[in-house]
């Protein structure tokens, strides 16, 4: 269960699905002779965040970080040296000052641009709000003021938090493993961990006294190589490497470090507890397990759940998406999406404030989720934007469901916004057809119906750059 889960939260499998990766990225003559007389690059990297990096007693680097930057290393053909540290100041310390080319895992950050250019994300992983148990939920961190959160320092999670949430107290510690161990001991109220690394601690360490009380989508992790500005071409080189890097090369890597090695701690405790007393033991896994249980279902919701109106995220979106093409291309069935659009909603901010555009996109969100049939599957595509995914349904059969959705909502009232309507773009697979081919065939129906008058159905045919006749609005 935690598997399927952390591949949920921690990657959109979708893009890559079959991919090779080849074996060396394209280099010019000028970034080989680069890297001939650089020889090998020095690097900095975080020695304490499990499961994603941390040098070990051996004095090496290892885990999610390690692996990947390894491959990327190998594809572009240049050594890489561990710069050795006891703490991620000091890494931090060493890669202002030059004594390394590069810094392994990290987010962008305004402060880091000072020193540091960054590649393409090398993996991402969402930020989540931990507290004890009996802490409730957290929909806004605004509304704890003086409350205690404890943050690894020199990260881009104390950063923000510093800046985005002045009201709170922020307790800087020395690793996440301590910020966690505060919470659980009381020590502070609350602290802001990836997903991965949020599941890997409270089983690993056993601290069922924590729940997931929130999250901020806006601060997910997008994990990059920096490299020093002395050294912008590296820069170049690496960010080839990176986009060599496959899913199935990250999900094997994810598996290795995370999956693999949390279930062997749990069966270490259990049998642990089991020498001691049998029957002791039997019941505090139970209990243990029930807690699992609801962590696991608390966590595949977040992952997948637009926070705002209840819907499928885009992440979920994709993910079904993908898995309706490749079942169309197998069996030879009929596949349609509707993209629609709320007319004028920045207008509805405007007069009536974001609070009022919320609610009007809940409201939206619960009309569209009564009216679509049983088969479908909708989501929130993004902004003011829905998407619903229509299997084994025809142009004809989508559009019919486009217009029905039209109607009911423009005759729903959603105060205080008067006459909310939207603009639908429809288009159907065809054979060839990826995600982007279909989305794009929507998108230009959406914009036509939206050119035409807004309030409309319009369906874009695979066949022709123009988008069939759009429906017109009744009275």
């Amino acid at each position: 269960m935690l598997k399927r889960l952390l591949l949920l939260c921690a990657f959109s499998l979708h893009t890559l699905a079959g991919q090779a990766a080849p074996e060396s990225p394209l280099l010019t003559e000028a970034e080989r002779d680069y890297l001939e007389q650089l020889g090998s690059i020095s690097m900095c990297v975080d020695p304490d965040w499990p499961p994603f990096e941390q040098i070990n007693e051996k004095g090496e680097h290892e885990g999610i970080a390690a692996d990947l930057i390894q491959r990327v290393a190998e594809r572009i053909g240049v050594p890489i040296r561990l710069h050795p540290s006891r703490l991620w100041s000091e890494s931090l310390l060493a890669s202002q000052r030059g004594r390394c080319q590069i810094m392994s895992f990290l987010n962008q950050t305004p402060a880091r641009d000072r020193w540091l250019l960054f590649t393409a994300p090398i993996f991402s992983d969402p930020n989540i709000i931990i507290t004890r148990e009996e802490h409730a939920f957290i929909p806004d961190l605004h509304a704890l003021r003086g409350k205690r959160v404890a943050l690894p320092g020199g990260t881009m999670v104390e950063e923000r938090i510093r800046h985005d949430f002045p009201g709170l107290n922020v307790i800087v510690t020395q690793s996440e493993r301590e910020a966690v161990a505060m919470v659980s001991e009381r020590k502070a109220d609350l602290t802001v961990r990836t997903l991965i690394g949020a599941a890997y601690a409270i089983r690993k360490e056993g601290l069922f006294n924590l729940k997931i009380s929130g999250q901020i989508p806006e601060y997910t992790n997008q994990l990059r190589i920096g490299v020093h500005k002395d050294h912008p071409l590296l820069r170049d080189i690496l960010d080839k490497g990176v986009a060599t890097l496959t899913t199935q090369e990250k999900e094997v890597i994810w598996n290795r470090h995370v999956a693999i090695n949390v279930q062997q701690q749990i069966d270490y405790r259990l049998l642990w507890k089991i020498l001691l007393l049998a029957a002791l033991v039997l019941g505090a896994f139970t209990y243990w397990n029930r807690k699992l249980q609801r962590l696991n279902r608390e966590l595949e919701r977040l992952s997948i759940t637009d926070r705002l109106t209840g819907l499928y995220n885009r992440m979920r979106l994709d993910e079904t998406f993908d898995r309706e093409i490749r079942r169309t291309q197998r069996y030879g069935q009929c596949f349609s999406i509707i993209l629609l659009d709320i007319d004028h909603f920045k207008s509805i901010n405007d007069t009536h404030g974001h609070q009022a555009g919320d609610r009007v996109l809940i409201a939206v969100a619960g009309i569209l989720r009564d009216h679509i049939r049983r088969t479908d599957e909708i989501g929130r595509w993004g902004g003011e934007e829905f998407m619903i995914l229509c299997p084994e349904t025809d142009l004809d059969g989508a559009l019919t469901l486009a217009e029905n959705l039209r109607r009911q909502l423009a005759a729903t009232p959603m105060p205080p916004a008067d006459n909310v309507t939207a603009s639908f773009g429809v288009a159907c697979h065809v054979e060839g057809d990826e995600p982007q081919d279909m989305v794009s065939r929507a998108d230009r129906a959406l914009y036509a119906a939206k050119r035409a008058g807004r309030n409309r159905v319009a369906g874009q045919p695979a066949s022709s750059a123009a988008p069939a006749p759009t429906s017109k609005p009744q009275a």
